[in-house]
């Protein structure tokens, strides 16, 4: 098992424990509030992510040994959870490991399914801002 694979069992053993849809809900907003604060130097355009229908930043962070250490932030309750999902997933990885990861994972949830169009379009945003980033570095 990859830690890739380690992370999203982990993740899916704590949205399935939730229950039902609101209850997931609960857990992507208090997975948001956990987030680390990002710091002001990455709030700003260079680090927005575009396609959000709220403010979302991801900023890259790339080690020595080929990992790349994810940071983010949203001005909204659930973008922030969704954020915080995708940097438990990935961050921290071999950029090869992020680039070739399986989300399918997301549906999997039970979250995305409950998403609005335009959210659903903000985290298509994130990930290939994530991805992008991989290729970059």
């Amino acid at each position: 098992m990859t830690d890739f694979d380690a992370r999203v069992a982990d993740l899916e053993d704590l949205f399935d424990a939730a229950g039902d849809g609101m209850a997931r809900y609960e857990v992507l907003i208090d997975l948001g509030r956990e987030l680390p604060p990002l710091p002001e130097a990455f709030r700003n355009e260079a680090f927005r992510v575009r396609g959000c229908q709220s403010q979302v930043w991801i900023a890259p962070e790339y080690g020595d040994d080929g990992t790349l250490t994810l940071h983010g932030d949203s001005d909204a309750l659930i973008t922030k959870g969704l954020v915080a999902v995708l940097l438990a997933a990935l961050s921290g990885l071999e950029k090869d490991a992020i680039r070739d990861a399986d989300l399918g994972f997301l549906d999997r949830i039970g979250v995305a399914e409950h998403l609005s169009p335009s959210r659903k379009n903000g985290l298509a945003s994130m990930v290939k801002r994530i991805r992008d980033y991989a290729a970059a570095g």
